[in-house]
């Protein structure tokens, strides 16, 4: 056995997480994942620095007959990745293990990884806000699809980040966000707003997330709270198929920044691709040097003209 326990692996390599600046979620997701194959290889003879491609193998082998999802197999050997790249950086380990067994027991991962994801047209995006009658969960969706935000941003965003005069959010800042501010059209305003009057039955005093939970008072909605209403109602809908390890039959918020990307740039008078770079925020050197000649009114107004109207009630 090396010298090193495994916890005192895994406390060295969040420790370069936080030197690489990845968000506490992330670290929090690798901690976990690498706990999970730390409580595994106790039943064995192996550690982190001695693994085996057998000990890899078994254990997937192992997390099949647990009925674990692909996604979750996915992105738990995404961990195991980088966190073997960092122990063959420190010189803990000269192979690295966990991609060769990857390569050629988790194809079909990543070949669902090539899958396009579910993109709807606009009656039918129409249709499914509709048909969602809480308006905590109509606003949420109609979030999603008017401003292509991902979760984790829709979730961080307070009362006092909304703009109602220039009809726009400052989102907080993320290392996967380079423009902040986005905007919405009178429809998702009017939806919002409708929300917010709602909200004060919900709310304590001291929150305020401009999205909280019905359960506790004091707490905004989670990542996993949004998934599960969001899914629910795509679900309910026809658009979401629980059962489906393809990709293309799941229709989650994810799927929204690519409908509003689509949207925006399709037809002949789409809006300008450096305008729909700004409003998704995407962090790119080549985007950012475009960033910095763009007017906010102009976008504000391209804005207004070019996502597409729903109609919702």
């Amino acid at each position: 056995m090396d010298s090193i326990d495994n916890s005192q692996l895994i406390e060295d390599f969040i420790t370069d997480c936080r030197i690489r600046r990845m968000s506490n979620h992330s670290i929090e997701g690798y901690k976990s994942s690498l706990n999970l194959l730390s409580k595994y290889m106790k039943k064995t003879q192996y550690n982190f620095v001695n693994a085996d491609k057998e000990l890899f193998t078994g254990y997937i082998d192992y997390l099949n007959r647990q009925g674990i999802s692909y996604s979750t197999l996915k992105n738990r050997f995404s961990t195991y990745c980088s966190f073997y790249d960092y122990l063959k950086y420190k010189g803990h380990v000269k192979e690295k293990v966990v991609k060769d067994v990857s390569k050629r027991y988790l194809t079909k991962y990543k070949d669902c990884n090539s899958e396009k994801r579910k993109i709807i047209s606009v009656e039918e995006m129409a249709r499914f806000i509709n048909m969602i009658p809480d308006v905590r969960d109509k606003a949420i969706a109609l979030l999603f699809a008017k401003t292509g935000i991902r979760r984790r941003e829709l979730v961080r965003i307070d009362l006092d980040d909304i703009d109602w005069e220039k009809m726009s959010i400052t989102l907080k800042p993320t290392n996967k966000r380079s423009n902040r501010v986005v905007y919405f059209d009178y429809e998702t305003a009017s939806i919002l707003k409708r929300w917010i009057n709602k909200r004060e039955t919900y709310a304590s005093k001291g929150n305020r997330a401009l999205f909280v939970s019905y359960i506790n008072r004091k707490k905004r909605l989670n990542r996993n709270g949004v998934a599960y209403v969001f899914v629910k109602w795509a679900e309910m809908a026809g658009l979401h198929d629980v059962s489906s390890e393809k990709l293309g039959d799941k229709f989650t918020p994810h799927c929204c920044r690519h409908w509003f990307t689509t949207h925006l740039s399709s037809g002949g008078n789409g809006m300008p691709r450096e305008f729909i770079k700004e409003l998704r925020g995407d962090v790119n050197k080549e985007a950012m040097d475009i960033y910095n000649h763009i007017d906010h009114e102009d976008l504000r107004k391209s804005y207004l003209v070019h996502i597409p109207k729903l109609g919702i009630i």
